[in-house]
């Protein structure tokens, strides 16, 4: 008993003094959607423009992967060359048919893993990063908590494959998967539609389970996750990219895959049809009150796309951006820039209006004798004139 009260202090304690990067406010917007739950955010800004549900723990199924995925790019080399163990072969559902004592690299299984939903591949990658699937649920959960700061999620497998305790939000899955794309190695997987496959048995070309990025194509589209168990039903993650904006899509337990499509699309539409992501440059400088300040880095926010923000900078150095009603939209804290950097700026200045001042000089020290010559033999050319006359 009072190990389960300290162990629930302790879970209380860190969720207060961990800071996790949160989702700003939610667009308010009447659209319907089957799926039990569903969210649907702006990548860059983390702008949520559509929620349901979004913080009811439910099963993912598959879309495990996504965060087996980066937690196995980040935390393993992805040309270390593993060794399949007997676990891995006997791992249900759809596989990879891994082998047991093959020899495969770790980015190889986690290509396997997300495009063609490898579960055998998912059990190879947790045993060769932390040696058994429970260490490795153990270390994946810390992970995501403390790297990504998600908030209700547990997992207890690399794959998905039915657990009762194995759950988490749409939520949480969509702060994974904007985590995750921030990995370049894990976007070219994550968006390859197809890939030619050949290992110890099995040799053939792989295709992306995820329909808008193949049989049903949905133009922006960048990459996607499926998944199911009958317990789950269809989970959808979808991932799509039009101009400026960079939406994020995730469906849990659609009634039917028909569905999990069709709530992915609409909300895909709504997002490209309403909105825009404007930047805001690393470096760009701001002034209030005689103070200069500066983005400390690239910087989004998300807004209608009819909307003509305004900005305000407070006494505080934070720059408020407003609607064209005065209404708050997000907030960015402003770096300031010291004295010491713009005295450096000026002593930059002078030097180089020092050195364009010494490039003059010599150009002069030059062309001074060169002009008196021409001068003497000008002089020289009209005095051989006169005498002729």
């Amino acid at each position: 008993m009072n190990k389960i009260i300290i162990t629930i202090i302790l879970i209380i304690g860190l969720n207060v003094f961990i800071p996790v990067k949160t989702f700003s406010s939610t667009h308010i917007e009447n659209i319907s959607t089957q799926s039990e739950a569903a969210i649907l955010i702006e990548e860059n800004s983390g702008e949520i423009l559509y929620q349901k549900n979004s913080q009811k723990m439910m099963y993912p199924a598959s879309l495990t992967k996504i965060a087996t995925a980066i937690y196995a790019i980040e935390k393993g080399n992805l040309d270390d060359l593993t060794t399949v163990n007997r676990n891995a072969t006997q791992a249900e559902g759809t596989r990879i048919y891994l082998e047991e004592g093959e020899k495969i690299t770790l980015k190889k299984l986690i290509q396997g893993l997300l495009i063609n939903s490898g579960n055998d591949a998912g059990v190879a990658i947790a045993e060769h990063l932390d040696g058994s699937i429970g260490i490795f649920s153990e270390n994946i959960n810390d992970y995501l908590f403390n790297e990504i700061g998600v908030k209700n999620t547990s997992f207890k497998n690399p794959h998905g494959l039915f657990n009762e305790n194995h759950l988490t939000t749409a939520e949480d899955l969509a702060k994974i998967t904007q985590y995750a794309l921030k990995n370049k190695d894990f976007r070219e997987i994550f968006g390859t539609k197809e890939l030619e496959w050949k290992d110890q048995q099995w040799e053939t070309t792989l295709f992306s389970h995820h329909k808008l990025m193949g049989e049903r194509p949905y133009n922006g589209v960048t990459g996607g996750k499926t998944g199911f168990v009958d317990q789950s039903g269809h989970t959808l993650v979808t991932t799509a990219k039009r101009g400026d904006v960079n939406l994020i899509v995730v469906t849990l337990k659609g009634q039917s895959q028909i569905v999990a499509y069709n709530d992915t699309v609409a909300l895909l539409d709504y997002g490209f049809d309403n909105f825009k992501t404007v930047s805001i440059a690393q470096g760009e400088e701001f002034t209030f009150n005689n103070i200069e300040y500066q983005m400390p880095s690239d910087s989004y926010f998300t807004v209608r796309k009819e909307e003509k923000p305004l900005q305000n900078i407070t006494d505080k150095g934070t720059l408020e951006i407003l609607s064209s009603n005065n209404e708050p939209i997000t907030t960015f804290n402003l770096e300031k820039i010291s004295k010491q950097k713009n005295q450096s700026n000026e002593l930059e200045l002078n030097k180089n209006k020092e050195n364009s001042n010494s490039v003059a000089e010599q150009h002069l020290s030059i062309l001074m004798p060169i002009s008196i010559i021409t001068f003497m033999i000008i002089i020289s050319f009209f005095y051989r004139e006169v005498r002729k006359i």
